[in-house]
């Protein structure tokens, strides 16, 4: 361990000679003497250093930990640097001491003193704080009955502990006070029982029985608590807990009957589950329907319906309690039941005395009635039907698979440019006859010429003409009138709805083409008019373009001016402007526009 000292600077300038220039520094002799010592003590042959205290100073201690800083003042070898500062150790209250509580009634006091309490004469408050009731004459002026003085609070400093500590100042003492009323309570229990049993004591078997009840009640009553064995429930004696809510091990757990996350909500801190897990399944079918549905059963209904009969008893004048006066209760609720159910039967009589039809009342019920039929089916272990007829499947309220005018498909099965139609016969009107195979062609043929421009330059008539001599030319079926292999539209084309599909098709190719037409027309005219308007502003001269940016210039200074006279409160917002770049000649006009101060003559303008 080195025992170095840092030297303050000043305490070395303060050891200068008057003939030196410079302080005096350590030779080289000493320091090979110190190292020598500092080896010596580390091999136990020198005497280890000591500080200030006389203690002994490891000689192994690394310097870095033995030398004191320079602001520290050591002269010699301590590690007092190392240890706590007196200085800045924080004293706190002890565990003992606490508030005082009450008044201080050792001394008593005959005189009122000066800069006490006006109103009871205690020194330790004034006036406005005095918690005792507002004297007619106070003390201050009568003198007489001076309330003694509240103790001096001591300034109690506590830790981090002891500031939530919750049993800093308690007074065991007032424990005591407990105990002592539930013992005297206990002694009277235990006479009056005792002098009950003395009472009717008329044996000697009487008179031993006294003594054995006496030994008993000094027993707690929680004797035989460890053999109670109830599900749910765990009770010890000794620490005297009841946990509530279990479950037997065997028993599934609520929240593994049904491990749907979106089933019935399980609060695990309850440990209750109050929906039904399994969903809108009947409770006959399922163990276990939720705790609401436990909860709603046996005579929890019954208790209900009895709690309010008796508000509405006592709403009629009847005052009757459930709790108090149950038997009351219930007969009063029979009696009612009784007669309720009499005055529904003489109605009942009544009416049907009055308009008959008791015999319909007589019928079967219809269980029996619309249940009974002679369907008859067989199937096998695999679920096939082997004989009768097996049982339709009602798959929604609406009509499926009716198909009507000889179509395979129902209406909307086939959509093109825009429309809906049949997909078996490619007809786009809606309750047509179904054409087949040949609508199809005829539907192709149509589309073709569409697309090569034909229904904008032919007529409905040579279109129709066209398409019957295609559908002629490329049908499957002989034509049963000729016999030269040549094929009219009457031939082919037999069905009035077809020929209804094409036209109506065509017309609606035309009518297409119309709109179009209109439309360019129309975008014609518009840029006709742009262009003329374009054409008529670039045709306007500098100094009508000058004088509109001068007029829109001296409007925007008398907005300006209307503004700026105008309470800030109510000056509106102004974000929807449209900035844009200025023109040479708008900026020409607020140049003319612009008041220069510095003009001998602006004030004449």
């Amino acid at each position: 361990m080195a025992t170095t000292t840092n030297i303050p600077v000043s305490k070395i300038l303060r050891t200068r000679t008057e003939d030196d220039d410079e302080p005096k520094k350590k030779s080289r002799e000493d320091w090979r003497k110190a190292k020598e010592l500092e080896e010596a003590r580390k091999a136990g042959t020198a005497p280890a250093a000591v500080d200030e205290e006389g203690k002994d100073i490891n000689p192994h201690i690394p310097q870095y930990i033995s030398s004191a800083p320079w602001y520290f003042d050591a002269s010699g070898p301590t590690l007092k640097h190392q240890r706590i500062q007196v200085e800045n150790v924080k004293e706190y209250s002890r565990i003992d001491e606490w508030y005082k509580r009450g008044v201080d009634t050792s001394k008593f006091v005959t005189k009122y003193r000066r800069g006490a309490c006006e109103n009871c004469g205690a020194l330790t408050h004034k006036k406005k704080d005095c918690m005792d009731r507002p004297r007619k004459v106070g003390a201050k002026y009568s003198g007489a009955s001076i309330a003694p003085d509240e103790f001096v609070q001591p300034d109690l400093r506590r830790d981090y502990d002891g500031k939530r500590d919750r049993w800093a100042g308690y007074d065991p003492g007032q424990h005591k006070a407990v105990i002592e009323q539930y013992a005297q309570i206990e002694e009277a229990k235990r006479q009056l029982r005792s002098e009950k049993l003395r009472a009717g004591a008329t044996t000697d078997d009487k008179a031993a029985e006294v003594k054995e009840s006496d030994d008993e009640e000094e027993e707690d009553d929680d004797k035989y608590v460890d053999e109670v064995d109830m599900p749910g429930t765990k009770v010890d004696s000794k620490q005297r807990i009841t946990v509530r809510n279990l479950r037997i091990r065997e028993d599934t757990a609520k929240y593994l009957r049904n491990l749907d996350p979106n089933s019935a909500y399980y609060d695990p801190k309850t440990r209750s589950m109050r929906d039904n897990p399994y969903g809108n399944n009947l409770t006959e079918e399922v163990d276990y329907a939720g705790e609401n549905f436990v909860r709603f059963t046996g005579d929890t209904t019954n208790h209900a319906r009895a709690q309010v009969f008796a508000w509405e008893a006592y709403e009629k004048g009847v005052d009757v309690h459930p709790l108090g006066e149950p038997t009351k209760l219930q007969l009063l609720q029979q009696d009612y039941e009784n007669k309720k159910q009499q005055f529904k039967e003489k109605g009942r009589e009544a009416i049907l005395e009055k308009y008959g039809g008791s015999e319909h009342l007589d019928v079967a019920p219809k269980e029996l009635l619309l249940a009974q039929t002679e369907h008859y089916a067989e199937y096998t272990r695999y679920g096939t039907l082997v004989k009768g007829q097996e049982k339709s499947i009602v798959r929604s309220k609406y009509e499926e698979d009716v198909f009507t005018n000889n179509h395979s498909s129902v209406w909307g099965s086939y959509w093109h440019n825009g429309n809906w139609g049949y997909r078996c016969c490619h007809s786009f009107i809606k309750g047509s006859y179904c054409t087949g195979e040949a609508g199809r062609a005829a539907s192709g043929l149509v589309q073709e010429v569409a697309v090569q421009g034909g229904a904008a330059m032919k007529g409905p008539t040579q279109l129709v003409s066209t398409a019957s001599q295609h559908v002629c030319d490329q049908s499957p079926l002989p034509s049963p009138s000729s016999t030269s292999g040549e094929c009219s539209s009457s031939e082919v084309i037999t069905n009035y709805n077809l020929i209804e599909l094409l036209i109506a098709f065509l017309f609606k190719e035309e009518e297409k083409a119309k709109l179009e037409r209109k439309k360019k027309k129309k975008n014609k005219k518009k840029m006709r008019k742009e262009k003329k308007k374009q054409k008529k502003k670039e045709e306007k001269t500098e100094e009508e373009k000058l004088k509109e940016a001068l007029k829109k210039e001296d409007e925007q200074r008398r907005e300006a001016e209307r503004l700026l006279n105008m309470d800030e409160r109510k000056r509106p917002y102004n974000s929807m402007v449209e900035v844009h770049k200025p023109t040479d000649i708008e900026m020409e006009a607020y140049y003319m526009k612009k008041r220069r101060d510095e003009d001998p003559m602006a004030q004449f303008t």
